[in-house]
């Protein structure tokens, strides 16, 4: 299926879902740049997170399908049919932390249910070798607790890790403006500094193109 034939996909298709998507697209068309973009979303995304009824518990579920492993689910609640913005659910299991990981895309995170640790990473070059080296260095470690979110401008603060701190699973919230659980990201060990391409799939989608292996770097 070409692009100019793919449409918007509701996977969870609601008023609020549908909402929410028909105020970010009005706030990007408004905009210069993803920075304005972001402010502008701003109040309606903590209005997302505060929202206890909206997104139901198949959403808010681990996985043993999981392209991240340990059990983390994540769960696709809207794609447009262009593949440049995304809504989904990312579940971690208590105790559980996901790869350290980028996401290539401009985009909003925020908590709706549990507690995080989150560990922000920089790079100590700025030259990537994606399949070779790359030296990381934590720059933040914080607390998100539900309600709390944070703007995602790569390449600034674009690669984390997320650990579950709560008793229960955290579900955090992101919109992201690419098709993320599709495209090919890159998955980072700070310990040894390899990199390696990484797509993290959803639960509830498969990718069009299920190939093994990335076609190129996928970088920025």
């Amino acid at each position: 299926m070409g692009e100019e034939s793919r449409e918007d996909e509701y996977l969870l298709d609601t008023q609020t879902v549908r909402k929410f998507i028909t105020d970010t697209r009005l706030a990007i068309s408004r905009s210069r740049s993803p920075e304005q973009t972001i402010e502008a979303i701003r109040p309606r995304f903590a209005e997302l997170l505060a929202d206890e009824g909206w997104l139901p518990e198949e959403f808010q579920s681990v996985s043993a399908e999981s392209g991240m492993g340990g059990g983390i689910g994540q769960w696709l609640i809207f794609r447009s049919g262009a593949r440049d913005l995304s809504l989904f659910s990312l579940v971690v299991p208590p105790g559980s932390t996901t790869p350290v990981h980028d996401h290539l895309a401009w985009g909003l995170v925020g908590l709706y249910r549990g507690e995080q640790e989150e560990t922000v990473f920089s790079r100590r070059d700025e030259t990537r070798s994606v399949g070779g080296r790359e030296e990381l260095e934590p720059v933040v470690r914080r607390t998100i607790r539900r309600g709390d979110f944070y703007p995602l401008l790569p390449p600034k603060d674009d690669i984390h890790a997320v650990r579950t701190t709560s008793e229960v699973a955290s579900v955090s919230i992101h919109l992201l403006a690419n098709d993320t659980g599709c495209v090919w990201r890159h998955s980072y060990n700070p310990d040894t500094g390899e990199v390696k391409p990484f797509r993290s799939g959803y639960v509830n989608r498969s990718c069009e193109d299920e190939e093994a292996t990335p076609r190129g770097d996928g970088g920025s």
